[in-house]
Protein backbone atom coordinates (compact mmCIF):
# COMPACT_ATOMS: atom_id res chain seq x y z
CA UNK A 1 0.00 0.00 0.00
CA UNK A 2 1.15 3.47 -0.82
CA UNK A 3 1.08 6.37 1.02
CA UNK A 4 1.41 9.82 -1.15
CA UNK A 5 2.56 12.91 0.90
CA UNK A 6 2.56 16.29 -1.07
CA UNK A 7 3.83 18.36 1.79
CA UNK A 8 3.66 18.66 5.68
CA UNK A 9 -0.10 19.22 6.35
CA UNK A 10 -1.04 16.47 3.54
CA UNK A 11 1.38 14.19 5.29
CA UNK A 12 -0.26 14.68 9.00
CA UNK A 13 -3.59 14.16 7.24
CA UNK A 14 -2.12 11.18 5.79
CA UNK A 15 -1.28 9.79 9.46
CA UNK A 16 -4.00 10.19 10.95
CA UNK A 17 -6.01 7.50 8.69
CA UNK A 18 -3.10 4.66 8.12
CA UNK A 19 -3.10 3.41 11.44
CA UNK A 20 -6.58 2.03 10.04
CA UNK A 21 -4.30 -0.04 8.19
CA UNK A 22 -0.71 -0.26 9.28
CA UNK A 23 -1.40 -2.24 12.11
CA UNK A 24 -2.35 -5.53 9.72
CA UNK A 25 0.20 -7.67 9.72
CA UNK A 26 -1.37 -8.54 5.78
CA UNK A 27 -0.80 -5.37 4.86
CA UNK A 28 2.70 -2.74 4.60
CA UNK A 29 3.08 0.55 4.00
CA UNK A 30 4.97 2.48 1.55
CA UNK A 31 5.59 6.26 0.93
CA UNK A 32 6.66 8.64 -1.73
CA UNK A 33 6.72 12.41 -2.46
CA UNK A 34 5.41 13.57 -5.40
CA UNK A 35 7.08 16.71 -5.30
CA UNK A 36 4.74 18.97 -6.63
CA UNK A 37 4.37 20.94 -3.80
CA UNK A 38 6.05 24.48 -3.33
CA UNK A 39 6.04 23.60 0.46
CA UNK A 40 8.24 20.83 -0.25
CA UNK A 41 11.10 21.27 1.89
CA UNK A 42 10.00 20.09 5.18
CA UNK A 43 9.01 17.21 4.19
CA UNK A 44 11.66 14.92 4.43
CA UNK A 45 12.54 16.03 7.43
CA UNK A 46 9.01 15.08 8.83
CA UNK A 47 9.08 11.65 7.16
CA UNK A 48 12.52 11.08 9.08
CA UNK A 49 10.86 12.18 12.09
CA UNK A 50 7.88 9.61 11.95
CA UNK A 51 10.93 6.73 10.92
CA UNK A 52 9.75 5.92 7.43
CA UNK A 53 11.31 5.41 4.52
CA UNK A 54 10.62 7.12 1.27
CA UNK A 55 10.55 5.28 -2.13
CA UNK A 56 11.22 7.50 -5.24
CA UNK A 57 8.24 8.40 -7.26
CA UNK A 58 10.04 6.79 -10.41
CA UNK A 59 10.22 3.40 -8.46
CA UNK A 60 6.85 2.62 -8.09
CA UNK A 61 6.27 1.19 -11.50
CA UNK A 62 8.65 -1.43 -10.21
CA UNK A 63 7.05 -2.26 -6.81
CA UNK A 64 3.65 -3.68 -6.40
CA UNK A 65 1.38 -1.07 -5.22
CA UNK A 66 -2.59 -2.64 -4.36
CA UNK A 67 -3.73 0.67 -2.77
CA UNK A 68 -3.04 4.38 -2.76
CA UNK A 69 -4.31 6.66 -0.10
CA UNK A 70 -3.31 10.60 -1.02
CA UNK A 71 -4.33 13.57 1.18
CA UNK A 72 -4.22 15.66 -1.64
CA UNK A 73 -4.98 16.24 -5.42
CA UNK A 74 -1.34 17.72 -6.17
CA UNK A 75 1.30 15.37 -8.60
CA UNK A 76 0.72 12.53 -11.57
CA UNK A 77 -2.01 10.64 -9.11
CA UNK A 78 -3.14 9.60 -12.85
CA UNK A 79 0.07 7.49 -13.56
CA UNK A 80 -0.60 5.55 -10.91
CA UNK A 81 -1.84 1.46 -11.89
CA UNK A 82 -3.39 0.97 -7.81
CA UNK A 83 -6.59 2.34 -7.05
CA UNK A 84 -6.42 4.98 -5.91
CA UNK A 85 -8.41 7.21 -2.51
CA UNK A 86 -8.33 11.07 -2.00
CA UNK A 87 -8.83 12.38 0.74
CA UNK A 88 -8.90 16.53 1.77
CA UNK A 89 -6.08 17.76 3.76
CA UNK A 90 -8.37 20.62 5.25
CA UNK A 91 -12.11 20.95 6.55
CA UNK A 92 -13.31 20.16 3.34
CA UNK A 93 -13.15 22.18 -0.09
CA UNK A 94 -13.61 26.00 0.42
CA UNK A 95 -10.69 27.99 -1.34
CA UNK A 96 -10.04 29.27 -4.60
CA UNK A 97 -6.22 28.43 -5.24
CA UNK A 98 -5.61 31.54 -7.25
CA UNK A 99 -6.83 34.95 -8.13
CA UNK A 100 -7.54 33.89 -11.29
CA UNK A 101 -10.07 31.14 -10.50
CA UNK A 102 -11.84 34.09 -8.56
CA UNK A 103 -12.98 35.78 -11.43
CA UNK A 104 -13.79 32.92 -13.14
CA UNK A 105 -16.84 30.73 -13.08
CA UNK A 106 -14.47 27.76 -12.02
CA UNK A 107 -15.22 25.73 -8.95
CA UNK A 108 -12.76 25.82 -5.44
CA UNK A 109 -9.56 23.24 -5.20
CA UNK A 110 -10.41 19.75 -4.98
CA UNK A 111 -14.03 20.38 -6.61
CA UNK A 112 -13.03 21.25 -10.31
CA UNK A 113 -12.56 18.75 -13.25
CA UNK A 114 -8.60 19.77 -13.86
CA UNK A 115 -7.99 18.31 -10.45
CA UNK A 116 -10.27 15.18 -10.36
CA UNK A 117 -10.80 14.01 -14.09
CA UNK A 118 -8.03 12.74 -16.51
CA UNK A 119 -8.77 11.94 -19.90
CA UNK A 120 -12.09 12.65 -18.93
CA UNK A 121 -12.24 9.69 -16.29
CA UNK A 122 -11.80 9.91 -12.61
CA UNK A 123 -8.33 9.71 -10.92
CA UNK A 124 -9.63 8.28 -8.33
CA UNK A 125 -11.20 5.36 -7.23
CA UNK A 126 -12.72 6.76 -4.36
CA UNK A 127 -13.25 10.53 -3.69
CA UNK A 128 -13.47 10.61 0.00
CA UNK A 129 -15.67 13.90 1.33
CA UNK A 130 -16.47 14.40 4.76
CA UNK A 131 -19.89 15.53 4.51
CA UNK A 132 -22.95 15.23 1.66
CA UNK A 133 -22.84 19.01 1.02
CA UNK A 134 -19.49 18.79 -0.56
CA UNK A 135 -21.30 15.82 -3.15
CA UNK A 136 -23.81 18.51 -3.60
CA UNK A 137 -21.53 20.87 -4.84
CA UNK A 138 -19.14 17.87 -6.87
CA UNK A 139 -22.99 17.66 -8.70
CA UNK A 140 -22.58 21.47 -10.18
CA UNK A 141 -18.47 21.76 -10.75
CA UNK A 142 -17.78 17.76 -12.02
CA UNK A 143 -20.63 15.20 -12.25
CA UNK A 144 -18.36 12.88 -13.88
CA UNK A 145 -16.79 12.15 -10.56
CA UNK A 146 -19.67 11.37 -8.78
CA UNK A 147 -19.77 7.92 -9.07
CA UNK A 148 -16.62 7.54 -7.04
CA UNK A 149 -17.85 10.09 -4.67
CA UNK A 150 -17.66 8.54 -0.70
CA UNK A 151 -18.98 10.60 2.14
CA UNK A 152 -17.16 8.98 4.84
CA UNK A 153 -16.38 11.84 7.29
CA UNK A 154 -13.65 13.47 8.71
CA UNK A 155 -10.92 11.89 10.60
CA UNK A 156 -9.21 14.75 11.84
CA UNK A 157 -12.69 16.26 13.40
CA UNK A 158 -13.53 12.82 14.74
CA UNK A 159 -9.98 12.70 16.80
CA UNK A 160 -10.67 15.96 18.33
CA UNK A 161 -14.19 14.95 19.19
CA UNK A 162 -12.98 12.00 20.81
CA UNK A 163 -10.37 14.02 22.62
CA UNK A 164 -12.27 17.00 24.36
CA UNK A 165 -13.02 14.95 27.82
CA UNK A 166 -8.67 14.97 27.94
CA UNK A 167 -9.28 19.47 28.14
CA UNK A 168 -7.56 19.55 30.93
CA UNK A 169 -4.60 17.49 30.42
CA UNK A 170 -4.21 19.35 27.09
CA UNK A 171 -4.80 23.00 29.08
CA UNK A 172 -1.67 21.51 31.64
CA UNK A 173 0.47 20.93 28.37
CA UNK A 174 0.02 24.61 27.53
CA UNK A 175 0.85 25.63 31.32
CA UNK A 176 -2.69 27.15 32.06
CA UNK A 177 -2.87 27.92 35.65
CA UNK A 178 -6.47 28.27 37.34
CA UNK A 179 -8.57 30.83 36.13
CA UNK A 180 -6.42 31.49 32.75
CA UNK A 181 -8.45 31.61 29.48
CA UNK A 182 -6.49 30.38 26.67
CA UNK A 183 -7.16 32.34 23.13
CA UNK A 184 -5.66 30.31 20.39
CA UNK A 185 -4.35 32.14 17.31
CA UNK A 186 -4.45 30.48 14.05
CA UNK A 187 -3.23 31.18 10.61
CA UNK A 188 -3.53 29.76 7.45
CA UNK A 189 -1.04 30.83 4.78
CA UNK A 190 -0.63 33.35 1.75
CA UNK A 191 -1.04 37.51 2.54
CA UNK A 192 -4.20 37.33 3.12
CA UNK A 193 -3.90 35.42 6.27
CA UNK A 194 -4.00 36.05 9.49
CA UNK A 195 -0.06 36.39 9.72
CA UNK A 196 0.33 37.96 6.45
CA UNK A 197 -2.13 40.86 7.52
CA UNK A 198 -1.21 41.55 10.81
CA UNK A 199 2.43 40.04 11.76
CA UNK A 200 1.84 42.11 15.08
CA UNK A 201 -1.46 40.80 16.43
CA UNK A 202 -0.01 37.67 18.79
CA UNK A 203 1.98 40.44 20.38
CA UNK A 204 -0.75 42.82 21.02
CA UNK A 205 -3.08 40.60 22.10
CA UNK A 206 -0.32 39.30 24.59
CA UNK A 207 0.10 43.03 25.57
CA UNK A 208 -3.20 44.15 26.21
CA UNK A 209 -4.39 41.28 28.17
CA UNK A 210 -3.52 40.47 31.72
CA UNK A 211 -1.10 37.61 32.43
CA UNK A 212 -3.14 35.97 35.32
CA UNK A 213 -6.74 36.15 33.57
CA UNK A 214 -5.06 34.75 29.86
CA UNK A 215 -2.32 32.46 28.02
CA UNK A 216 -1.73 33.39 24.46
CA UNK A 217 -0.88 30.74 22.11
CA UNK A 218 -0.14 30.58 18.33
CA UNK A 219 0.00 28.07 15.40
CA UNK A 220 1.06 29.04 11.94
CA UNK A 221 0.25 26.93 9.01
CA UNK A 222 3.28 24.27 7.91
CA UNK A 223 3.43 26.30 4.81
CA UNK A 224 4.53 29.47 6.60
CA UNK A 225 7.38 27.54 8.29
CA UNK A 226 8.24 25.57 5.00
CA UNK A 227 8.40 28.63 2.96
CA UNK A 228 10.42 30.92 5.16
CA UNK A 229 12.04 28.58 7.65
CA UNK A 230 11.71 27.45 11.03
CA UNK A 231 14.47 29.26 12.01
CA UNK A 232 12.74 32.82 10.31
CA UNK A 233 9.59 32.12 12.13
CA UNK A 234 10.84 31.34 15.49
CA UNK A 235 12.56 34.47 15.33
CA UNK A 236 10.15 36.41 13.68
CA UNK A 237 8.10 35.45 16.76
CA UNK A 238 10.93 35.50 19.67
CA UNK A 239 9.44 38.40 20.89
CA UNK A 240 6.03 37.15 21.75
CA UNK A 241 7.66 33.81 22.65
CA UNK A 242 9.69 36.30 25.27
CA UNK A 243 6.29 37.68 26.59
CA UNK A 244 4.74 34.02 27.06
CA UNK A 245 2.94 33.28 24.00
CA UNK A 246 3.20 29.50 23.31
CA UNK A 247 4.50 28.94 19.86
CA UNK A 248 2.94 25.72 18.83
CA UNK A 249 4.91 23.54 16.11
CA UNK A 250 3.52 23.03 12.48
CA UNK A 251 3.04 19.40 12.69
CA UNK A 252 0.99 18.62 15.78
CA UNK A 253 -0.37 21.00 18.60
CA UNK A 254 -3.27 22.71 16.76
CA UNK A 255 -5.86 20.57 17.80
CA UNK A 256 -4.87 20.19 21.31
CA UNK A 257 -5.06 23.63 21.39
CA UNK A 258 -8.15 24.02 20.37
CA UNK A 259 -9.50 21.58 22.78
CA UNK A 260 -7.74 23.68 25.78
CA UNK A 261 -9.18 26.89 24.16
CA UNK A 262 -11.41 29.29 25.21
CA UNK A 263 -11.49 31.55 22.25
CA UNK A 264 -10.15 31.20 19.14
CA UNK A 265 -8.77 34.32 16.72
CA UNK A 266 -8.37 33.07 12.95
CA UNK A 267 -8.97 33.32 9.29
CA UNK A 268 -10.49 31.59 6.70
CA UNK A 269 -8.79 28.64 6.95
CA UNK A 270 -9.40 25.12 8.22
CA UNK A 271 -8.53 25.39 11.90
CA UNK A 272 -10.52 28.65 13.04
CA UNK A 273 -13.58 26.78 11.13
CA UNK A 274 -12.53 23.49 13.51
CA UNK A 275 -12.77 25.43 16.88
CA UNK A 276 -16.32 27.10 16.27
CA UNK A 277 -17.13 23.35 15.31
CA UNK A 278 -15.93 22.34 18.43
CA UNK A 279 -17.99 25.42 20.09
CA UNK A 280 -15.59 27.89 20.41
CA UNK A 281 -16.04 31.39 20.04
CA UNK A 282 -14.69 33.10 17.52
CA UNK A 283 -13.15 36.39 16.05
CA UNK A 284 -11.77 36.68 12.46
CA UNK A 285 -9.14 39.18 12.09
CA UNK A 286 -8.95 38.95 8.54
CA UNK A 287 -11.57 37.79 6.32
CA UNK A 288 -11.21 37.73 2.82
CA UNK A 289 -14.90 37.06 1.29
CA UNK A 290 -13.46 36.61 -2.38
CA UNK A 291 -10.71 33.67 -1.39
CA UNK A 292 -13.24 30.98 -0.61
CA UNK A 293 -16.67 30.02 -2.13
CA UNK A 294 -19.18 31.99 -0.78
CA UNK A 295 -21.80 28.60 -1.27
CA UNK A 296 -18.99 26.49 0.95
CA UNK A 297 -19.15 26.39 4.61
CA UNK A 298 -16.09 28.36 5.40
CA UNK A 299 -17.84 30.92 3.11
CA UNK A 300 -20.40 31.27 5.15
CA UNK A 301 -18.62 31.06 8.33
CA UNK A 302 -16.51 34.48 7.33
CA UNK A 303 -19.71 35.97 6.55
CA UNK A 304 -21.59 35.35 9.82
CA UNK A 305 -18.27 35.18 12.25
CA UNK A 306 -17.88 38.39 14.47
CA UNK A 307 -14.83 40.34 13.49
CA UNK A 308 -11.44 41.56 15.67
CA UNK A 309 -11.00 45.54 14.82
CA UNK A 310 -7.85 47.25 15.70
CA UNK A 311 -10.00 50.24 16.24
CA UNK A 312 -11.36 49.25 19.52
CA UNK A 313 -9.40 47.69 22.41
CA UNK A 314 -8.46 44.09 22.15
CA UNK A 315 -9.23 42.98 25.39
CA UNK A 316 -12.47 44.51 25.03
CA UNK A 317 -13.51 42.81 22.07
CA UNK A 318 -11.92 39.48 23.72
CA UNK A 319 -13.96 39.16 26.77
CA UNK A 320 -17.02 40.29 24.84
CA UNK A 321 -16.56 37.62 22.18
CA UNK A 322 -15.96 34.59 25.10
CA UNK A 323 -19.25 36.39 26.87
CA UNK A 324 -21.21 36.16 23.83
CA UNK A 325 -20.07 32.40 23.11
CA UNK A 326 -21.40 32.42 19.25
CA UNK A 327 -20.00 29.12 17.90
CA UNK A 328 -22.33 29.52 14.17
CA UNK A 329 -23.48 25.50 14.66
CA UNK A 330 -25.91 26.10 12.12
CA UNK A 331 -23.12 26.63 9.58
CA UNK A 332 -20.38 24.15 11.49
CA UNK A 333 -22.91 21.31 11.18
CA UNK A 334 -21.15 20.98 7.93
CA UNK A 335 -17.79 19.54 9.20
CA UNK A 336 -19.42 16.40 9.02
CA UNK A 337 -22.47 13.91 7.64
CA UNK A 338 -21.03 11.20 10.14
CA UNK A 339 -19.57 12.67 13.24
CA UNK A 340 -17.68 10.03 15.03
CA UNK A 341 -18.17 7.32 12.31
CA UNK A 342 -14.87 8.24 9.95
CA UNK A 343 -12.71 5.08 11.11
CA UNK A 344 -15.56 2.91 10.53
CA UNK A 345 -16.22 3.98 7.04
CA UNK A 346 -12.88 4.99 5.85
CA UNK A 347 -11.19 1.27 6.74
CA UNK A 348 -14.62 -0.33 5.34
CA UNK A 349 -13.71 1.52 2.25
CA UNK A 350 -10.00 0.86 2.21
CA UNK A 351 -10.30 -2.99 2.83
CA UNK A 352 -13.30 -2.95 0.31
CA UNK A 353 -10.33 -1.35 -2.54
CA UNK A 354 -7.70 -4.24 -1.20
CA UNK A 355 -10.49 -6.71 -1.69
CA UNK A 356 -9.35 -8.08 1.96
CA UNK A 357 -12.08 -8.72 4.92
CA UNK A 358 -11.52 -6.41 7.62
CA UNK A 359 -9.90 -7.47 10.93
CA UNK A 360 -12.78 -8.48 13.68
CA UNK A 361 -11.37 -5.71 16.03
CA UNK A 362 -13.78 -2.25 15.33
CA UNK A 363 -11.78 0.72 13.49
CA UNK A 364 -10.88 2.54 16.68
CA UNK A 365 -10.30 6.59 16.50
CA UNK A 366 -7.53 7.65 18.82
CA UNK A 367 -7.40 10.22 20.65
CA UNK A 368 -4.79 13.44 19.21
CA UNK A 369 -1.22 13.68 20.87
CA UNK A 370 0.00 15.23 23.36
CA UNK A 371 1.72 18.45 22.07
CA UNK A 372 5.56 18.84 22.85
CA UNK A 373 5.34 22.20 24.34
CA UNK A 374 7.52 24.62 26.26
CA UNK A 375 5.78 27.09 28.11
CA UNK A 376 7.64 29.82 30.18
CA UNK A 377 6.89 32.88 31.46
CA UNK A 378 7.35 36.31 30.23
CA UNK A 379 11.14 37.88 30.33
CA UNK A 380 9.40 40.81 31.49
CA UNK A 381 6.51 42.33 33.39
CA UNK A 382 4.14 45.15 34.60
CA UNK A 383 3.55 44.75 37.91
CA UNK A 384 0.90 45.80 40.59
CA UNK A 385 -0.64 44.66 43.95
CA UNK A 386 -3.33 45.93 45.68
CA UNK A 387 -3.18 45.39 49.31
CA UNK A 388 -5.86 45.47 52.29
CA UNK A 389 -5.19 43.99 55.79
CA UNK A 390 -8.11 42.98 58.20
CA UNK A 391 -7.86 40.81 61.30
CA UNK A 392 -4.28 40.36 61.16
CA UNK A 393 -4.61 38.80 57.83
CA UNK A 394 -3.10 40.43 54.29
CA UNK A 395 -5.17 40.31 51.62
CA UNK A 396 -3.70 41.23 47.90
CA UNK A 397 -4.85 41.52 44.23
CA UNK A 398 -2.68 41.38 41.39
CA UNK A 399 -2.67 42.32 38.15
CA UNK A 400 0.42 41.54 35.68
CA UNK A 401 0.95 42.26 32.23
CA UNK A 402 3.62 41.78 29.61
CA UNK A 403 6.18 45.08 28.97
CA UNK A 404 9.16 46.15 27.34
CA UNK A 405 10.59 49.14 29.64
CA UNK A 406 9.25 51.80 31.40
CA UNK A 407 7.72 53.93 31.48
CA UNK A 408 4.93 52.31 34.02
CA UNK A 409 1.58 53.31 35.25
CA UNK A 410 1.61 54.62 38.50
CA UNK A 411 1.77 52.21 41.43
CA UNK A 412 3.64 49.45 39.37
CA UNK A 413 7.19 47.92 39.15
CA UNK A 414 9.15 45.99 36.71
CA UNK A 415 9.56 42.07 37.15
CA UNK A 416 12.23 40.94 35.24
CA UNK A 417 13.30 37.41 34.86
CA UNK A 418 16.75 35.63 34.30
CA UNK A 419 15.17 33.80 30.76
CA UNK A 420 16.68 35.92 28.06
CA UNK A 421 16.10 39.60 28.78
CA UNK A 422 17.31 42.36 27.63
CA UNK A 423 20.47 44.13 29.53
CA UNK A 424 18.74 47.42 29.86
CA UNK A 425 15.69 45.93 31.10
CA UNK A 426 17.52 43.82 33.83
CA UNK A 427 19.05 47.05 34.88
CA UNK A 428 15.94 48.93 35.64
CA UNK A 429 13.66 45.74 37.13
CA UNK A 430 12.39 46.19 40.84
CA UNK A 431 12.42 42.59 41.28
CA UNK A 432 14.82 40.19 39.49
CA UNK A 433 12.97 36.54 39.43
CA UNK A 434 15.30 33.61 38.86
CA UNK A 435 12.10 30.34 38.27
CA UNK A 436 14.98 27.19 38.63
CA UNK A 437 15.40 26.09 42.41
CA UNK A 438 18.66 26.44 44.39
CA UNK A 439 20.69 28.16 46.87
CA UNK A 440 18.02 31.22 47.18
CA UNK A 441 20.31 33.18 50.14
CA UNK A 442 23.20 33.10 48.31
CA UNK A 443 21.77 33.92 44.70
CA UNK A 444 19.27 36.97 46.03
CA UNK A 445 22.79 38.45 47.37
CA UNK A 446 24.58 38.28 44.10
CA UNK A 447 21.94 39.47 42.41
CA UNK A 448 20.64 42.80 44.52
CA UNK A 449 24.40 43.46 44.55
CA UNK A 450 24.80 43.04 40.83
CA UNK A 451 21.85 45.25 39.96
CA UNK A 452 21.87 48.30 42.61
CA UNK A 453 18.57 49.88 41.39
CA UNK A 454 16.75 46.48 42.16
CA UNK A 455 14.59 46.59 45.59
CA UNK A 456 14.09 42.29 45.74
CA UNK A 457 15.11 39.26 44.18
CA UNK A 458 13.23 36.21 44.11
CA UNK A 459 13.70 32.31 43.21
CA UNK A 460 12.71 29.31 44.38
CA UNK A 461 14.14 26.74 46.82
CA UNK A 462 12.03 23.79 46.02
CA UNK A 463 8.74 23.33 44.44
CA UNK A 464 6.26 24.93 47.26
CA UNK A 465 8.83 27.02 48.52
CA UNK A 466 9.96 30.93 47.14
CA UNK A 467 12.50 33.32 48.97
CA UNK A 468 11.47 36.72 48.14
CA UNK A 469 15.09 39.30 49.81
CA UNK A 470 15.31 42.64 50.00
CA UNK A 471 18.64 44.35 50.10
CA UNK A 472 19.03 45.40 53.95
CA UNK A 473 16.00 44.27 55.72
CA UNK A 474 16.04 40.41 55.63
CA UNK A 475 13.67 37.46 53.74
CA UNK A 476 10.37 36.24 53.64
CA UNK A 477 9.85 32.52 52.80
CA UNK A 478 6.57 31.84 51.30
CA UNK A 479 5.43 28.15 51.01
CA UNK A 480 2.28 26.93 48.98
CA UNK A 481 0.78 24.76 46.83
CA UNK A 482 1.02 25.12 42.91
CA UNK A 483 0.77 28.39 41.19
CA UNK A 484 3.39 31.06 39.81
CA UNK A 485 5.67 31.55 43.02
CA UNK A 486 7.11 34.74 41.63
CA UNK A 487 4.28 36.65 42.39
CA UNK A 488 4.52 36.61 45.95
CA UNK A 489 7.67 39.49 45.43
CA UNK A 490 4.63 41.56 44.12
CA UNK A 491 3.33 41.67 47.24
CA UNK A 492 6.43 42.52 49.35
CA UNK A 493 7.19 45.38 47.24
CA UNK A 494 3.83 46.73 47.36
CA UNK A 495 4.89 46.16 51.01
CA UNK A 496 7.64 48.09 51.02
CA UNK A 497 6.00 50.89 49.07
CA UNK A 498 3.80 51.81 51.86
CA UNK A 499 6.22 52.33 54.31
CA UNK A 500 5.82 49.18 56.03
CA UNK A 501 8.38 46.86 57.75
CA UNK A 502 9.43 43.55 56.60
CA UNK A 503 10.01 42.04 60.33
CA UNK A 504 6.02 43.47 59.95
CA UNK A 505 5.02 41.29 57.61
CA UNK A 506 2.00 38.92 58.48
CA UNK A 507 2.16 34.76 58.52
CA UNK A 508 -0.56 34.36 56.12
CA UNK A 509 -1.09 36.09 52.35
CA UNK A 510 -4.17 35.47 50.63
CA UNK A 511 -3.57 36.22 46.94
CA UNK A 512 -6.12 37.28 44.11
CA UNK A 513 -4.70 37.27 40.65
CA UNK A 514 -7.52 37.09 37.69
CA UNK A 515 -10.24 34.43 38.51
CA UNK A 516 -7.73 32.62 40.71
CA UNK A 517 -7.47 32.75 44.30
CA UNK A 518 -4.22 31.67 46.33
CA UNK A 519 -2.69 31.61 49.94
CA UNK A 520 0.89 31.19 51.38
CA UNK A 521 1.91 30.47 55.22
CA UNK A 522 5.03 32.94 54.96
CA UNK A 523 8.04 32.99 57.18
CA UNK A 524 10.38 36.28 58.02
CA UNK A 525 13.85 36.22 58.52
CA UNK A 526 16.63 38.56 59.72
CA UNK A 527 19.17 40.52 57.07
CA UNK A 528 22.03 37.90 58.95
CA UNK A 529 23.19 37.28 55.76
CA UNK A 530 26.05 38.66 53.46
CA UNK A 531 27.14 38.64 49.99
CA UNK A 532 30.19 36.87 49.31
CA UNK A 533 31.28 39.68 47.27
CA UNK A 534 30.90 42.09 50.26
CA UNK A 535 32.44 39.52 53.05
Amino acid sequence: MLGVVHNVTSATRLFDVLPLLATDHRVEVIFACTGSSPFGRDVDPHLDRNRVHQVGWSELAERRVDLTISTSHGGPLHELDSPVVILPHGMGYNKYLSAETRKSENPVFGLAPEWLLSGGVPIASSLVFSHDEQVERLRDSCPAALDVAVVAGDPCFDRMLASAPLRRTYRDAFGLQPGQQLVFVSSTWGPESLYGTAPKLVRELRDELPLDEFAVAVALHPNIWAHHSPWQVEMWLDDCRRRGVVLVPPEEGWRAGLIASDLVVGDHGSVTFYGAALGKPTLLATWPEDAVDPASPVGMFIAAADRLTPRRPLGEQVRAAIERGRTHQEITRFTTSVPGEAARLLRAEFYRLLHLPEPEAPALTRVVPLPELSPRPPAVEIVRADLRIAEDQLSAALVRYTADVAPLPAGAGLMVSTGEPCSAQLELADIVVHDQPGDAHGWIADTLDAFPGAVLATMPVNGSTWVVGTRDAGFVEFTSAGGDGRVWSVVVLAWLREGRRVADFPALVRLQAGQAGSASLCRVASAEWSSPRSS
